[in-house]
């Protein structure tokens, strides 16, 4: 199964209206938004790529389709469906109308669209910003640069939802290959010389001319930061290349995340990539952490698993994470706010993400990175909680009452414990960290102090780069007691995975911090709030936040190293900059 760069468009009709919108750690300028009442809650269904690859049929989608129903899925909020890539030829007709495969499609597009409506299901079509769709090898299949407002009337004409497209609420996936004219257009461009808004825009202008309500799916990638731009143009965007058949995607998607969890809300959402559950690639925990993340991040819930056809029909045990009542709710939860990630653990292999609920209620995930069975627990005050009058452990199936300072529980390897906490008292407020400027540390060795761009690299206006096996930044740090100590360490990172995406990306850089030779490691997301293709600093000069305890004071004077030791030995060659650290005494 070849897997490509396949960007998801949900095409909305909309209106605009302005809203606040986080661009950096710093400001919150307002920005165009849509604001049609469409996808107030993340969009749900089923599209034939991950599975089928760029191989729809009429067959293959009825029965997928009409498993939707059978299975219940329906019910639960699954509703689009989509044909992916591969429905199309390589030519327009003599029209110039973009047409389907009349072999794999006998029946017809517009027939197609009536048997999905018929029962109660929206039609998702997919296209592409380029001169090509996104798939290689023989025939190639036509895009829709240059011809967006004649193909945005035939989708409309066919009763497409989603462009993805539907005659109740169309959607539409809109990808991004064989795009740049500067490159000739090449199946992928990571590195475009202009923005690709531009041919988003033209589409969404398109089909806003149709007079028809559309879902608008945007998926470039996450090249040129969509979250900067998308918003005005669509409900959806990608954020993040391809998801791949191999559970070091989960990681490595949620590491790029991380930066963007604030610029998600009703209408407007983080697609994190369709998901894989129920194609025997992952283990059931995997699948129950895909799901969960997913879920709680407020992604479009799109099932990219055959349900049913002639070969294969989904597990029962993947059948019933889609179907979880708990995490559709948190999913579609009515207040709209995605998870955001609060702590890892780097060297003991978990981390925590959590996020507000309608009700006053709270959603908490823990996942394990390691390849072990374990017990992991979750200190409350890592996400802002003291005590919790009720709380549900989804995954264990266990409920609790009156737990206080923290919560244990089993998990499997590469498992998440997914909490539901209502009923909570908040914890006292931190108290104030102080806080060291890397402007006061010493670099030495290759690393080196560069000067920022106004108002960036907050709050100090510079950071230490170059932190190698061979560079670091030290300073004397008086401390009036030893022992463990917690720690903000305020970084840069940009080093997205998209070309390395499908083999060793994560979109993490390692860092250690060593106090009196007491080495901490931690390995930093990325923190980058802007283009990195055009903006000032190309996302490396937006700061990020990693809370961490460090242990090695003692009192008196310490010696504080921030370093990327181990950066030979197999850690990335070059670590995060380095901004600052505040330091809770």
């Amino acid at each position: 199964m070849m897997f490509f760069s396949t960007p998801k468009l949900i095409v909305l009709l909309v209106s605009l209206s302005l809203l606040l919108f986080s661009t950096n750690a710093a400001a919150k300028p307002l920005r165009p938004r849509l604001d049609n009442g469409l996808a107030l809650t993340p969009p749900m269904g089923w599209n034939s790529y991950n599975h089928y690859s760029c191989s729809p049929s009429e067959s293959i989608v009825h029965s997928n389709a009409q498993a939707l129903v059978d299975l219940g899925l329906q019910a639960q909020g699954y509703h689009f469906v989509t044909v992916d890539c591969g429905w199309t030829l390589p030519d327009r007709t003599a029209s110039g109308t973009m047409t389907w495969n009349a072999t794999i499609f006998p029946s017809g597009f517009p027939a197609l669209g009536t048997f999905l409506h018929n029962l109660g299901l929206g039609f998702g079509v997919y296209s592409d910003a380029g001169i090509q769709m996104c798939m290689t090898g023989e025939p190639a299949q036509v895009g829709s640069l240059f011809h967006e407002q004649q193909d945005a009337t035939t989708f409309a004409s066919w009763g497409a939802d989603l462009l993805k497209c539907t005659l109740l609420v169309p959607l539409s996936k809109y990808d991004n290959c064989y795009s740049e004219a500067s490159a000739g257009y090449p199946n992928t461009d990571y590195s475009p010389t202009v923005s690709p808004s531009g041919r988003y825009q033209n589409m969404s202008s398109a089909i806003l001319a149709t007079n028809r309500s559309i879902v608008f799916q945007i998926c470039e990638w996450g090249v040129d930061f969509p979250s900067a731009w998308a918003p005005a143009l669509g409900n959806s965007w990608r954020v993040t290349n391809d998801i791949i058949p191999a559970y070091r995607t989960i990681p490595r998607i949620l590491n790029q995340v991380v930066p963007q969890t604030s610029f998600a809300g009703p209408g407007h959402w983080l697609d994190l990539d369709m998901l894989e559950v129920g194609n025997n690639i992952f283990t059931i925990p995997e699948e129950q952490t895909h799901f969960s993340l997913w879920a709680i991040l407020k992604s479009p819930l799109v099932i990219g698993a055959a349900l049913k056809d002639s070969a294969t029909s989904i597990s029962t045990e993947s059948l019933d994470i889609l179907l979880n009542e708990d995490v559709i709710g948190y999913n579609q939860d009515s207040l709209g706010v995605a998870a955001s990630f609060r702590r890892r653990w780097t060297e003991e292999g978990y981390e925590v993400w959590a996020g507000n609920l309608s009700e006053n209620r709270m959603v908490v995930a823990v996942a394990n990175l390691q390849d072990t069975a374990r017990s992991l627990t979750l200190n409350l005050t890592d996400v802002g909680v003291q005590t919790v009058g009720s709380l549900k452990d989804i995954w264990n199936g266990v409920t609790a009452s009156n737990v206080e300072t923290t919560y244990t529980a089993p998990v499997e390897a590469h498992g998440t414990i997914l909490l539901e906490l209502s009923n909570f008292t908040e914890a006292a407020a931190a108290p104030t960290p102080t806080f060291y400027s890397s402007a006061s540390f010493t670099p030495t060795g290759d690393a080196v102090r560069t000067t920022c761009s106004t108002g960036l690299c907050t709050p100090v206006g510079s950071k230490i780069g170059n932190i190698s096996p061979t560079g670091s930044a030290s300073l004397s740090i008086t401390a009036a007691s030893g022992g463990s100590k917690l720690v903000d360490i305020y970084f840069c990172n940009n080093d997205i995975a998209i070309s390395t995406s499908w083999g060793y990306g994560t979109n993490t850089r390692n860092m250690t911090i060593a106090v009196n030779d007491v080495v901490t490691r931690i390995e930093v997301p990325l923190s980058g709030k802007s283009s990195e293709l055009f903006s000032p600093g190309l996302g490396w000069q937006d700061t990020g936040i990693f809370k961490v305890a460090i242990g090695g004071w003692q009192e008196g004077t310490n010696s504080v190293v921030v370093g990327n030791q181990g950066g030979a030995a197999g850690y990335q060659s070059y670590g995060a900059d380095f901004v600052g650290m505040g330091i809770y005494f």
